[in-house]
């Protein structure tokens, strides 16, 4: 018996936009997220090809102590060369996308939500049924980015530049959550965004 095709819903948001507390909104209500970030550290693990071709370009000084993937020292290379950032997503881009893929395949919710920060960027939004971007303030994101992985405002900026703007994001989505940082706020658009989303997938069933 062939799998039925899973709806699968975007959630594209640039980094610090808020992605992980929106789609853990998400499944509180019962949906099931696969989180690009999450998926970027899987397929760099130890013993992988993607970590073993990363070693082979920057020797083991790009590991840490444990032999696990050094990010940070990685980030700073990639964001100021953009060859090495070019070749990097050769070789990590293709993992990604076949482990995502057997990701949602693998769930059973009503949808599947896919988080991503380049997924207009690297084309996955071809794979989405519905898309939700995350509109939030530069200076809102800088703060948290700078924040959470203790890097300066320079860093925070290259990193934002290499993304589609926000007014990119947001005309090319479906449907845009304005992230202020108030989570009730948030709790209440995650709750209308799922009653809307249910009815778009019982349209499409209907006019199948």
């Amino acid at each position: 018996m062939t799998k039925k095709k899973a709806f699968v819903v975007g959630l594209a948001g640039g980094i610090g936009s808020g992605k992980s507390t929106i789609s853990k909104l998400f499944n509180q209500i019962g949906m099931i997220s696969i989180d690009a970030d999450d998926v970027a550290r899987e397929v760099v693990e130890p013993g992988t090809p993607c970590l073993e071709a990363i070693v082979q370009r920057y020797g083991n000084a790009i590991l840490q102590s444990d032999n696990s993937l050094d990010r940070k020292q990685l980030r700073h290379i990639i964001f100021n060369n953009k060859k090495e950032k070019t070749w990097l997503e050769s070789v990590t881009h293709p993992a990604i996308k076949k482990r995502i893929e057997d990701l949602i395949q693998a769930a059973d919710s009503k949808y599947v939500l896919l988080v991503h920060p380049l997924l207009f960027e690297t084309g996955q939004d071809a794979r989405c049924d519905y898309i939700i971007a995350i509109s939030v303030a530069r200076e809102e994101q800088i703060a948290r980015v700078c924040m959470r992985d203790n890097c300066d405002e320079a860093l925070a900026n290259k990193i934002i530049e290499s993304q589609i703007s926000d007014i990119q994001r947001s005309e090319l989505a479906n449907t845009v959550i304005k992230n202020t940082g108030n989570i009730s706020d948030l709790n209440a658009k995650v709750d209308t965004l799922h009653q809307h989303i249910i009815e778009v997938i019982n349209e499409k069933k209907f006019t199948k």
